[in-house]
């Protein structure tokens, strides 16, 4: 018997007991949907996860000093006076990998102005910054020079909208701790990146003036740098170990400095996404896995109720293949149906989530073709054992069943 007319006979099976093929159907639907959606916004918060850490800045690497121990007491790392103006100079005159160079220093405090005040940290950086962490100017000019000690500050939209609003504030002045700071430029917004960071409350100085005029120190609390491509991550962090364990006679092993880049804090991130992706698939997959028992079960009726029709088959001619591969295609049939209305569902759900909970989402091409061969290999799996059933049956007693 060919495809075609076991495809047939199959469709015609199913339309004849309407009622039972739609439940059928529905238990497939319902399972396939609801991994459509739990894998859209699985992979949908890890893209998003992505960007947003991507949008702190390409190929950062952030160097820290860790804590330590003196004389029994524990220190902590902004305390340490580790790292040095020195090293962010050796970093920047013998690293091949890194692009760009900053020295990072902040405090933390109010910010006072003729408009209002903001609870903001000012951070003192070499104009490299900008590049290391892709902010762009909308307004105004950057400052220059990395011993600049003018007091004159750049601000993100927060800030800017929060101390002047409706107002430009270039040329205007601020107060930070009783030292006033003049407006020379203004960040274009970058919005919320990573664990809600907002990537606009920011007010950036000269790294000389906030380190000697405000905290009064020779401490480098941390340096960023840009490397030069992603694949050159790592060896950029190697290089830097190298680096800064020369400048300060450190043996090999030495955990004086943490190095981390953007990717670290990726992979860490993504794990967990893609576990909770796991685990939520699971869940829904057990919906299609009910769905396929439904299948099985509506089989087995439906082998019981058509005895004496598989009888008559093998009394004019029908082979025990032919009777297994008429309820192979019509648990087969039953399942792709579910499968390609679940698809569709599932994808209106997911935008459904998308506009209601304004979470992100991702569908993907490979979660449709490994649904759609789920659906198959499901039909298939839980079709066969009721057709090889029916195709077992001896004619002569299926012919006499009542």
């Amino acid at each position: 018997m060919t495809p075609f007319a076991l495809l047939r006979i199959a469709f015609k099976a199913l339309v004849r007991n309407r009622m039972r093929t739609f439940l059928s159907v529905l238990g497939i639907v319902i399972g396939v949907a609801a991994v459509i959606t739990m894998v859209a916004i699985g992979e949908g918060s890890k893209q998003s996860i992505k960007e947003q850490i991507g949008s702190l800045g390409a190929n950062v690497v952030m160097i820290f000093p860790n804590n330590r121990s003196v004389s029994g007491v524990r220190l902590d790392a902004s305390s340490v006076q580790l790292l040095t103006i020195n090293d962010v100079h050796a970093l920047k005159k013998k690293a091949e990998y890194l692009t760009a160079v900053s020295p990072i220093v902040s405090a933390r405090g109010q910010v006072v102005a003729a408009g209002g005040n903001w609870p903001g940290t000012i951070t003192g950086v070499w104009p490299e910054y900008l590049k290391i962490r892709n902010y762009e100017l909308e307004d105004g000019v950057m400052f220059e020079g990395e011993e600049n000690m003018s007091k004159v500050c750049v601000l993100g939209k927060t800030v800017a909208d929060n101390i002047f609003p409706g107002t430009n504030p270039v040329g205007q002045t601020i107060r930070y701790k009783n030292t006033p700071f003049k407006v020379i430029g203004l960040l274009k917004s970058k919005g919320t990146a990573g664990f809600g960071q907002d990537q606009d409350d920011v007010i950036l100085a000269p790294f000389a003036a906030v380190q000697r005029r405000i905290l009064a120190t020779t401490n480098v609390q941390s340096i960023y740098a840009a490397t030069i491509n992603e694949q050159s991550a790592p060896l950029a962090v190697e290089e830097a170990k190298e680096i800064l364990l020369q400048e300060h006679k450190l043996p090999p092993d030495n955990e004086s400095f943490r190095i981390q880049t953007q990717q670290e804090i990726l992979d860490m991130v993504s794990s967990t996404a893609n576990l909770l992706t796991v685990v939520l698939t699971a869940i829904a997959g057990i919906s299609l896995l009910v769905g396929g028992i439904g299948i099985m079960n509506i089989m087995y009726v439906s082998v019981t109720e058509r005895t004496r029709e598989i009888g008559l088959r093998m009394a004019i001619g029908a082979r025990g293949l032919d009777i297994l591969m008429q309820f192979l295609f019509e648990a087969v049939l039953i399942s792709l149906t579910g499968g390609f209305i679940g698809i569709l569902l599932g994808a209106c759900f997911s935008y459904v989530v998308k506009f209601f909970a304004n979470w992100p989402i991702s569908i993907t091409v490979s979660s449709i073709v490994i649904s759609f061969s789920v659906c198959f290999a499901t039909g298939v799996f839980f079709g066969w054992y009721p057709a090889r059933k029916a195709a077992r049956l001896d004619p002569i007693e299926a012919l006499r069943y009542e």
